[in-house]
C-alpha cells in the first residue's frame, strides 16, 4: 500500500508534464499559424514594393525580386504630392491626439471620480456612441455640412481641417472609456486625501491621477493616433483636391489612373504609411497593453 501511495505523485506529475508538454507544443503551432497569417501581407507588399513596373507584370515568382530596387521608395519621398500627402496626415492626427486627450481625461475623471445623477448610464452612452460606425455618420455629416455652407456661407467639404472636427467622433468615445477604467482602478483613499487636505479637484487630477494614469494615458493616446492616421472613410467622403487630401486616401487617388494600377509606388506608400503607428507600438507596446488591462479589471 505504501509503495503505492509513494508511485500516485510520480504518475501525477508525468501526466502533468506530459499535458503541459502537450499544451506548449500547440501553442507553439497556433503562434506560427497566426505569425504566416499577419506578416505575409506585409512581406508580400516589402517584396513587391522593391520590384520594376516591368518586374511586377512579367510573369515571374511574386516571392522572389530579381532585380532590387528602391526607385519607387525614392520616387515618394521626392515627390512634392506625397509629402504634402504625409504632412496632412500628421497635422490632422497630432491635433487629434491633443483634443481627444484632453476631453477625454477630463471627462473620464469626472465621469469615474465626481459622482453625480446619471453618471454610471451617460458613461455607458459615451461608450455606446462608439459602437455606431462611420458609415452611418457621414451622410449624415455631409449633409449638416451642406447646411451650414447654405446657412452661413462657411465651406467645409474639401478643407483638410475638417478632419480636426470629424475624427474626435471617432476617438473621444473610446478613449474616454478606456481612462474611465484606468481612474476607477485608482483607490479612492488618493483623492479622499486630496480633498481632505484641501486640494481642489483639479489638482486633484493634475497632481495625483494624472501622474499615476500614465499608462492609460499612452494606451488612449496610441489608439486616437493610430484612428486619425489610418481613417479612410471620412477623407474619401469629405475632401477631394489633392492639396487636402491624407495619406491613407492620396496613395490610392494618386497613384490609381484609371485601370492603371502602379503596384511598386501603392505598395510603397502603404509601408511608409504604416511605418509612423508601427514605431509607436514598438516603443510603448508595454504601456498600451498595461494600460488596456487596467482598464479591463478595474473595481
Amino acid at each position: 500500500m505504501s509503495e503505492t501511495t509513494a508511485s500516485l505523485p510520480t504518475l501525477s506529475y508525468g501526466s502533468m508534464s506530459r499535458d503541459r508538454k502537450r499544451a506548449l507544443w500547440w501553442s507553439y503551432f497556433f503562434l506560427i499559424v497566426f505569425a504566416i497569417f499577419f506578416l505575409t501581407p506585409p512581406i508580400y507588399m516589402m517584396v513587391t514594393s522593391l520590384k520594376t513596373s516591368a518586374e511586377i507584370s512579367a510573369a515571374t515568382s511574386p516571392w522572389i525580386v530579381q532585380s532590387p530596387t528602391l526607385q519607387n521608395y525614392i520616387g515618394l519621398l521626392t515627390d512634392s504630392v506625397f509629402l504634402r500627402f504625409f504632412r496632412n496626415s500628421a497635422v490632422v492626427s497630432v491635433i487629434v491626439v491633443i483634443i481627444t486627450m484632453l476631453v477625454s481625461v477630463l471627462a473620464a475623471f469626472a465621469l469615474a471620480r465626481m459622482k453625480f445623477w446619471g453618471s454610471a448610464t451617460l458613461a455607458t452612452g459615451v461608450f455606446l456612441t462608439y459602437l455606431i460606425p462611420e458609415t452611418l455618420l457621414f451622410i449624415p455629416l455631409f449633409k449638416m455640412f451642406a447646411w451650414v455652407k447654405e446657412t452661413v456661407g462657411i465651406e467645409l467639404i474639401n478643407q483638410w481641417w475638417v478632419l480636426i472636427l470629424l475624427y474626435p467622433t471617432l476617438t473621444v468615445p473610446f478613449c474616454t472609456w478606456i481612462m474611465i477604467g484606468y481612474f476607477s482602478s485608482i483607490p479612492k483613499e488618493l483623492d479622499e486625501a486630496a480633498l481632505i487636505d484641501g486640494a481642489t479637484w483639479f489638482q486633484t487630477l493634475t497632481r495625483i491621477f494624472i501622474p499615476v494614469a500614465i499608462p492609460g494615458i499612452i494606451a488612449a493616446t496610441i489608439f486616437a493616433f493610430t484612428v486619425s492616421w489610418a481613417q479612410f472613410l471620412y477623407p474619401l467622403a469629405f475632401t477631394t483636391s489633392a492639396e487636402e487630401l491624407v495619406l491613407p486616401v492620396g496613395i490610392i487617388s494618386t497613384l490609381i489612373k484609371g485601370d492603371v494600377f502602379n503596384w511598386g509606388q501603392i505598395m510603397a506608400g502603404a509601408l511608409l504609411g504604416a511605418a509612423p503607428p508601427l514605431i509607436i507600438y514598438a516603443f510603448l507596446m508595454d504601456y498600451y497593453i498595461a494600460g488596456l488591462t487596467a482598464g479591463a479589471t478595474k473595481g
